[in-house]
């Protein structure tokens, strides 16, 4: 039914894309009805191409598509990840302690609040001194060690983190590097200048078992052995976030060291679990992670409780289907205008096309129209410079616009006519107009420009965007960003009647390596038989294999 519905607001999308922006906002009306604030956000989507009518469509076509039922299975623990059988319940791991939530009749909150506290306490310890490294020596640097979910996500936070006044000084005389890629130079960058003897580890990988995660692992293990001289540093320098107790034990980690979180977490929302919050614990205090995990939870109340009309991730997330399914847009830029946001998009990016880039619906049939878009950004002003150009006079990408009332660093001086951060709040404010407004013919005329650069100054508009202001990048309102940007992911999904917490389109790609390695492992011993891969590949992984194995022996 809603599959329908859809079909049928697409089929009404040709009149808006045959009105202008430039006459959507000369309607006052329509504007202020697209203001919406709630926990310290400001959504202004009056440059979205879309009436007051188109609204009353997008709200009824979530409702046809059951968005509120499916929210609230959600909350209450059902299993709404049909394909895997799983719950999906990253909102109980910033539940209040008093709260109840149930997974399979058993309330999980208890639980999350246990391994919260274990982190809290072991943290602390760390930080006081209690637990010191082999040698005796105060563990002041963290190698967090995890890829995909496991990284992008607790990055963003670490690097927004990393100039909050609180959180910098909370975190004096301490570092937190991350090791993703497989790539051996990660390994180089990531241990570079470190000392085993203050050095701590942490292994992320629920199963113990991700092919990238444990060789750099089992790489990094081998530094370490290397350069404290036993194998019996391993436990006082290398911790876990894993379920897999035995195969953590074997590695040579403490088990009282091993911090889990649970099968109705997935990856890319696993940030308030130990997987983000064991690392930020470490580098910036418990105290300040619970105020990341209290902007969440405020946002979380605000997507359960709040009316469609006035529900941030709801209107977020059906704006989205709009401009992917019913304009066509398969584009998506999300432009911070805050250099502390430089990780943000990477996560989102893994967030909401990891998420919602399928081709199916939850009952395995073809879903009728396209799903999820290309996410890409970069923080403002530096994206300006680079690819601007295209969004403004190439082809047309709907984007949000994130800013702060108040800078984390400011900056005034003396005979400028504005802050630092007025400056760069001042192109957050214009940017959008531009994009929705251009600049007419007539009025590139009416300016004097030669005539021979007339159609080169002449930019069309009609550029749709969504501006996002918030209070101050700081802990509390990291976790409101961070919550609203989840659950606008899942409306997508819920809308589209497709799973947005599965991922089977990674495994192919990995089942196929798997064959590779094996080729890999047995040429470079003389053996090996290439005749299975396509011939393409057998000839690039005979050119590679032909080539000197150090970069020294390279001409």
């Amino acid at each position: 039914m809603a599959s329908a519905a859809l079909k049928n607001l697409c089929g009404s999308a040709a009149a808006m894309k045959a009105t202008h922006l430039r006459e959507l906002l000369k309607d006052e009306a329509r504007c202020d009805s697209m203001m919406v604030e709630a926990e310290g956000v400001v959504l202004d989507y009056c440059r979205q191409k879309v009436t007051q009518e188109t609204m009353a469509q997008l709200l009824e076509l979530a409702k046809v598509a059951d968005v509120e039922g499916k929210k609230k299975r959600m909350f209450s623990g059902e299993k709404i990840n049909e394909t895997e059988g799983r719950a999906v319940l990253h909102v109980a791991l910033r539940a209040a302690r008093e709260e109840t939530i149930n997974v399979d009749g058993k309330n999980v909150v208890p639980e999350v609040h246990s391994v919260l506290d274990a982190m809290k306490a072991f943290s602390d310890r760390v930080r006081s001194g209690g637990f010191v490294g082999y040698t005796g020596k105060t563990l002041t640097d963290v190698v967090c060690i995890g890829i995909g979910g496991s990284y992008l996500g607790v990055e963003f936070v670490f690097e927004a983190l990393k100039t909050d006044p609180a959180a910098a000084a909370a975190a004096k005389g301490r570092n937190l590097r991350f090791l993703a890629n497989v790539d051996p130079i990660d390994v180089k960058r990531a241990l570079g200048g470190l000392n085993a003897e203050t050095t701590l580890v942490i292994v992320i990988s629920k199963t113990f078992t991700t092919a990238e995660t444990m060789l750099n692992a089992r790489t990094v293990k081998a530094w370490l052995i290397k350069e404290l001289g036993s194998e019996a540093a391993i436990a006082k320098h290398v911790v876990a976030c894993s379920t897999a107790l035995e195969k953590t034990k074997a590695f040579g980690i403490d088990p009282a060291n091993v911090f889990g979180f649970w099968d109705w977490v997935g990856g890319r929302f696993s940030v308030c679990s130990a997987v983000g919050v064991l690392p930020l614990a470490l580098q910036y205090g418990f105290g300040i992670v619970e105020k990341f995990l209290e902007g969440a939870r405020a946002m979380d109340k605000h997507f359960l409780t709040a009316p469609m009309e006035k529900n941030l991730p709801t209107l977020l997330g059906l704006l989205t289907v709009w401009n992917a399914s019913c304009l066509g847009f398969e584009g998506y830029a999300v432009l911070p205008y805050c250099q502390a946001l430089v990780r943000f998009v990477a996560h989102i990016q893994q967030l909401d096309m990891e998420s919602n880039g399928k081709r199916v619906q939850m009952d395995g049939s073809a879903v009728s129209t396209g799903t999820g878009a290309i996410y890409f950004g970069e923080p403002g002003t530096n994206g300006q410079h680079s690819f601007y150009q295209l969004m403004h006079q190439g082809r047309t990408i709907p984007a949000d616009f994130i800013g702060f009332k108040v800078s984390q660093n400011p900056i005034s001086l003396d005979g400028e006519p504005v802050s630092n951060h007025d400056e760069l709040m001042s192109n957050f404010f214009a940017q959008p107009d531009a994009l929705a407004l251009g600049k007419t013919l007539e009025e590139c005329k009416a300016e004097g420009i030669p005539e021979k650069l007339l159609q080169h100054k002449v930019f069309t508009g009609d550029r749709p965007s969504n501006s996002i202001l918030m209070k101050v990048c700081d802990a509390y309102n990291l976790g409101v960003l961070l919550s609203m940007y989840e659950h606008r992911t899942a409306v997508q999904g819920w809308v589209w009647g497709i799973n947005s917490f599965d991922q089977w389109g990674v495994e192919l790609g990995k089942v196929l390596g798997v064959k590779v390695r094996k080729y890999l492992s047995e040429a470079r011993k003389g053996g090996g038989d290439a005749s299975g891969f396509q011939r393409p590949t057998a000839k690039l992984m005979s050119s590679m294999l032909a080539s000197p194995a150090s970069a020294s022996s390279c001409g």
